[in-house]
């Protein structure tokens, strides 16, 4: 029985309006380039009546994407008329959960501290999740290549994609894993020093340091570049065809790239020219 008549799962008229419309995200990521360095979230976030814990924000903010694309896959079948799902579709589908399942749940919990994320930051992710689910579970579950044949005839993409998606993933916790080892060491640090003078240990939410191990030799969010070489992969499996995979990527691009040069600016400003100099945003030796 559909969640909402219609929308969830979408209707082929309801999923192509929603697709259509993704397209042109990327419009609504130029605010950031002109509030330039308001982002309350992360290392740029501050004290307000309107944030959220940090680890409650991001799991409810990332959670919906894949929860939604399941939903789908689970129900839009049976709406089109459809017995099952060829293997490729749901292999597109374990690429997209298994990144959320790490980058929803494992990773906020990972995390030593997080520092509090906006309301406005939450609901723009909460309605990125579902937009970006629906256009990717709506090709995936009817809307788009629904014989095996398809992806019998596209192993010569799809292995290469996979293997490029899989090693952005890793590499991604790799560096994920590095920036939380700076929250990891001062814990360690705080607690030792807390037993030392009989005190309560201090918080570790605005602890930061230039990491430099991996693509931190080169860059400052390496693990942004990495989530990009993923989703690439990605679309690579998809195939050119499958442009809501496309969408993702494009749209990923510009909503991590203005927030990247913003983190270099904050590096600059909190630990000087200096310190950062030689080391780009997100691009090795460009940008």
């Amino acid at each position: 029985m559909p969640l909402i008549q219609g929308w969830l799962p979408p209707s082929r008229e309801h999923w192509e309006l929603v697709s259509n419309v993704w397209v042109y995200f990327p419009i609504v990521t130029a605010f950031q380039w002109v509030l330039q360095d308001w982002y309350p979230a992360g290392k740029t976030s501050y004290a307000s009546r309107f944030n959220i814990p940090g680890k409650i924000a991001w799991i409810t903010m990332e959670v919906p994407g894949f929860i939604t694309l399941l939903y789908i896959m689970n129900t839009l079948p049976k709406e089109v008329g459809l017995a099952e799902l060829p293997w490729g579709n749901w292999t597109m589908a374990g690429m997209f959960t298994i990144h959320y399942i790490y980058r929803a749940i494992l990773s906020p919990i990972l995390n030593p501290s997080m520092s509090p994320i906006h309301f406005f930051v939450w609901a723009s992710a909460v309605g990125f999740q579902f937009a970006n689910a629906t256009c990717i579970g709506g090709w995936l579950a009817g809307h788009g290549p629904t014989t095996t044949a398809h992806w019998d005839d596209a192993i010569f993409r799809i292995y290469p994609g996979m293997i490029m998606w899989g090693f952005g993933l890793i590499a991604n916790m790799y560096h994920d894993d590095d920036l939380r080892e700076i929250r990891r060491a001062a814990a360690r640090k705080q607690a030792r020093e807390a037993k030392e003078n009989g005190k309560d240990p201090q918080s570790v939410d605005k602890v930061y340091m230039i990491p430099k191990n991996g693509l931190f030799k080169w860059i400052l969010y390496p693990h942004y570049l990495c989530e990009w070489l993923e989703w690439t992969g990605f679309w690579i499996v998809g195939g050119w065809a499958c442009f809501p995979a496309r969408a993702f990527l494009v749209n990923e691009i510009t909503t991590m790239l203005p927030r990247a040069l913003q983190g270099r600016r904050w590096y600059i400003k909190k630990f000087g020219e200096d310190k950062i100099a030689g080391l780009k945003a997100i691009i090795p030796g460009v940008l």
